[in-house]
């Protein structure tokens, strides 16, 4: 089994792809361009895969083009390391169709400069099916000619430099009153842009604005600002830069330098779509124009999405950093075992909407047991053990037992040991069972998977009380194809050899919160679960000494588990990546 993709499912339909399906029959452009321009300030979370999956998924569906790009324009907070985790998470989560992922940069790819004629003068070439460690594009290879739009607006009297202070500016942005510093004349902008550019001045002693309307009625029309001095050195141009653009004025003149036709964005950035329009529009640039499309972006229960908060669980240790299998993060999912067609499946499902709305956790949750369901290995292994022996076989008993890898492939079998003492889950077993309890008592039977029946004679207790073993008798002619095969009892049980088995420290991931919404109770840490994680010392069935971090497996009747990149040769640790079935919507009944 591995994690490459499954047939794709169907085309999901919604209004953004009606929008593009229209342009794409009235012949509107010559390919479709859209992009993924996340800012590397942080790790990807669920609700960029939903943006990735939408992005991506409009370019293969209309053969057209999707960009990975990094929004990169504000150095005090972009690190490297963010970018390489983006690179790393968008590669994985759209790798199930690399053959469709164009648009993203190879290796040694010269990033787009100028435009010339209104067509992007850089390749665009489709990335072959497993190509690695495919590179983005950044706003930031795009500065030298963003600045000289930002030059073009003041020469056109559209834009101008300001000496108030960002409080100020904030003040008469809201009372809607003009700058004193709003009329000089283009000979000065230009003048101190360019000492601006140069270093001249300190952090916040200027700013560059556009020109447009201080009454308007939409406030990011209130003559807003287009640069800023930061005296810090950028990840990825060094100290090249004292000035760096804002994210609006970069965003739109990025997406038309790379070609982008649809610029598909959340609704918080709805009220923005009018100055992108007027950035484009006031510098009279050559057609056809990018326009920004808006969707709501992807609220889930139990979960908090703000890369703030996020950030203040990891600098808080509240978690043990961004790929915690606890995080929503990209990382942290691919970590806790989640496959990237899962992930898939569950943005392609939830749909596309103009409005804003929660989706219950437990749609996601469906989505990861539907696909391990169906493509996890099937493992025995106990993760709270008691031992049992069998007093009617010989201390050197040993035999293989067949077992199925997967449920529905009956010829794809494996060999796992049945020995004299075996080692069963302690819930297995209660000496004084409620009714309707189908699994091992005092004088009861029950059946071991894949094996044989047995019944238990007598319960030995070591001095402080506690079950020391269960001495049981095995009918050896129970097992499949044996001819007792046919004898019928209520329960069945897993077990694993206890002379054969392997130890595993196996780490029981839960909920990392106790309510739906976190973010609409207080302080959000206040509800942070206690319980997010268990870990246990597990023995397991000696074939998965070979486990793999590329398969995912079921340990059967307790739930599907990952290796976790803290395994070692001699140190297997397993990630339980989810619960065969729902088990918060019955704790939420009580």
């Amino acid at each position: 089994m591995s994690n490459s993709a499954d047939a794709p499912s169907p085309a999901p339909s919604d209004f953004i792809r009606d929008v593009v399906a229209g342009d794409v029959q009235a012949g509107k452009y010559a390919q479709i361009v859209t992009r993924f321009p996340p800012e590397p300030n942080g790790y990807l979370h669920i609700g960029h895969a939903k943006s990735i999956c939408l992005n991506f998924g409009i370019a293969r569906e209309f053969g057209g083009i999707c960009h990975l790009r990094m929004d990169d324009t504000n150095p005090a907070k972009e690190e490297v390391e963010y970018v390489d985790s983006i690179v790393a998470d968008v590669n994985w989560l759209i790798g199930g169709f690399a053959d469709h992922c164009l648009g993203l940069k190879p290796r040694g790819a010269t990033p787009a400069t100028q435009r010339v004629n209104g067509t992007p003068d850089f390749h665009l070439g489709a990335v072959p099916a497993g190509t690695p460690n495919v590179e983005p594009f950044y706003a930031s290879d795009y500065f030298e000619q963003i600045h000289s739009y930002a030059v073009q607006l003041i020469r056109l009297g559209k834009a101008f430099v300001c000496d108030l202070t960002a409080d100020e500016i904030d003040e008469r942005r809201r009372n809607g009153t003009a700058s004193p510093f709003r009329d000089r004349s283009v000979e000065e902008n230009l003048d101190l842009f360019a000492r601006m550019r140069a270093g001249e001045f300190p952090d916040g002693a200027r700013t560059l604005r556009a020109k447009i309307d201080v009454a308007a009625p939409n406030i990011w029309l209130r003559d807003p600002l287009l640069y800023r001095i930061r005296h810090v050195e950028h990840h990825h141009t060094g100290a090249s830069w004292r000035i760096y653009p804002m994210y609006d004025f970069a965003h739109c003149l990025s997406d038309y330098i790379e070609g982008v036709t649809h610029s598909i964005c959340t609704l918080e950035f709805e009220v923005h779509r009018a100055l992108y329009d007027w950035i484009l529009e006031a510098l009279a640039l050559p057609r056809p124009l990018p326009h920004q499309y808006e969707f709501a972006r992807l609220n889930l229960t139990y979960t908090v999405m703000s890369k703030r908060k996020l950030m203040q669980l990891v600098q808080d240790r509240l978690v043990n950093g961004w790929d915690d299998p606890r995080m929503p993060t990209i990382s942290g999912l691919r970590r806790r075992g989640v496959t990237s067609r899962a992930l898939r499946d569950f943005a392609y499902n939830i749909g596309i909407t103009k409005y804003d709305g929660m989706t219950e956790v437990g749609v996601l949750d469906h989505a990861i047991r539907d696909d391990l369901n169906r493509h996890a290995l099937r493992r025995l292994a106990v993760l709270r053990p008691v031992k049992v022996v069998f007093t009617n076989l010989p201390e050197d008993h040993c035999e293989e037992l067949e077992a199925y890898n997967l449920p529905d492939s009956p010829t794809d079998l494996r060999k796992i040991p049945f020995t004299r003492e075996i080692f069963i889950e302690a819930d297995d077993f209660m000496e004084v069972p409620p009714p309707k309890y189908f699994r091992l008592r005092p004088g009861g039977e029950v059946r071991l998977k894949y094996g044989y029946i047995i019944q238990c004679e007598e319960v030995v207790k070591d001095a402080a009380g506690n079950i020391a073993e269960l001495r049981c008798t095995v009918d050896l002619g129970t097992k499949r194809g044996g001819p007792n095969a046919d004898r019928k009892v209520k329960g069945t049980i897993h077990w694993v050899s206890a002379s054969r088995a392997i130890d595993a420290e196996v780490r029981l991931y839960d909920r990392l919160f106790t309510v739906p919404e976190p973010d609409a109770e207080g302080d959000f840490k206040a509800h942070l679960n206690p319980d997010s994680l268990e870990v246990l010392t597990a023995k397991c069935e000696p074939s998965l000494a070979a486990a793999s971090p590329e398969e995912r497996y079921q340990f059967e009747r307790l739930a599907y588990f990952a290796l976790d990149k803290d395994s070692t040769p001699g140190k297997l640790v397993f990630n339980r990546t989810i619960t065969l079935k729902e088990t918060w919507a019955k704790e939420a009944k009580k």
